[in-house]
């Protein structure tokens, strides 16, 4: 039968007001003796909760290399979650269940509630733990999505800040960066570069080559191992067209944009002192 403060309560019945520690115990027996067992339910299964629960989740979000962000996380929601059981079960102890009753009818009318209004924040916040866990990029790293492009400078579990080569901010919410292609060109020790161009039927395309191939060996910043290649790519309506291709150790955007820059200028120079015409 559920527990009801009006039933066990003689003053609740209008009844008189002990006058006596006897008479209050006698009164009031009942509903001491659940508030006792409640106090002493919630710190038993708290205590337990936060000494085993708590480290146990802790040790396994750590042995699957998740962030430390998400590790901090994981530990909060796990304290929230042992309070909560140890609410519940100490109100099913102490004998309130019309209030845990009232509790789970409350909470769940709230969860579906907050589920509609936060459906974007939660897709967010899962995209983070992904992102955190599976590190696609770093802070520090350069990142193309969706045409555009700058430097991680900060990770969040709903946003991730990013920096332009403009020197603008860009707040980008977890989800799109975990929904679409990101290109991380300095994941690896090595970057490849594509330089096309063009020149005139009446030139000697395997003279272009060397010239192409001796400029790239001049740059220090041109790896030799791979070494560069110049491919004829097309024939097109009024040139054969061309690609260099090298590698660049170390990329960077700055290193990038500088060496391609080098490359480009020396090989237009070297090309225009060669009589050689550029389409």
């Amino acid at each position: 039968m559920p527990f009801s403060l009006a039933a066990s309560s003689p003053v609740a019945q209008g009844g008189p007001i002990p006058s006596s520690v006897a008479e209050l115990l006698r009164s009031y027996g009942m509903l001491v003796g659940r508030v006792v067992a409640f106090v002493l339910a919630l710190l038993l299964v708290w205590t337990l909760g936060r000494l085993v629960v708590v480290p146990l989740v802790g040790r396994l979000v750590r042995e699957r290399g998740f962030d430390a962000t998400v590790q901090s996380l994981s530990t909060d929601v796990t304290h929230a979650l042992v309070f909560v059981l140890a609410l519940a079960l100490a109100f099913t102890v102490a004998g309130f269940g019309s209030v845990i009753a009232a509790f789970g009818t409350v909470a769940g009318a709230l969860s579906l509630a907050l589920g509609f209004a936060a459906q974007d924040l939660l897709s967010n916040f899962v995209a983070g733990v992904f992102i955190l866990k599976d590190e696609p990029f770093e802070v520090g790293d350069w990142v193309e999505w969706n045409e555009r492009a700058g430097r991680v400078e900060d990770i969040d579990l709903r946003v991730s800040r990013i920096r332009t080569f403009d020197n603008e901010r860009v707040t980008v919410p977890n989800s799109e960066l975990a929904g679409n292609a990101v290109t991380n060109p300095v994941a690896y020790d090595t970057l490849r570069q594509r330089v096309a161009f063009g020149v005139g039927y009446d030139e000697d395309v395997s003279r272009v080559r060397a010239v192409v191939l001796e400029e790239a060996a001049k740059n220090p910043e041109i790896l030799t191992d791979p070494e560069p290649t110049v491919l004829v790519t097309e024939l097109g309506d009024s040139a054969v067209e061309l690609e260099a291709r090298f590698w660049i150790a170390d990329p960077s955007r700055a290193n990038f944009v500088a060496t391609r820059s080098d490359f480009v200028q020396s090989v237009t120079e070297r090309l225009g002192g060669e009589a050689i015409s550029v389409v």
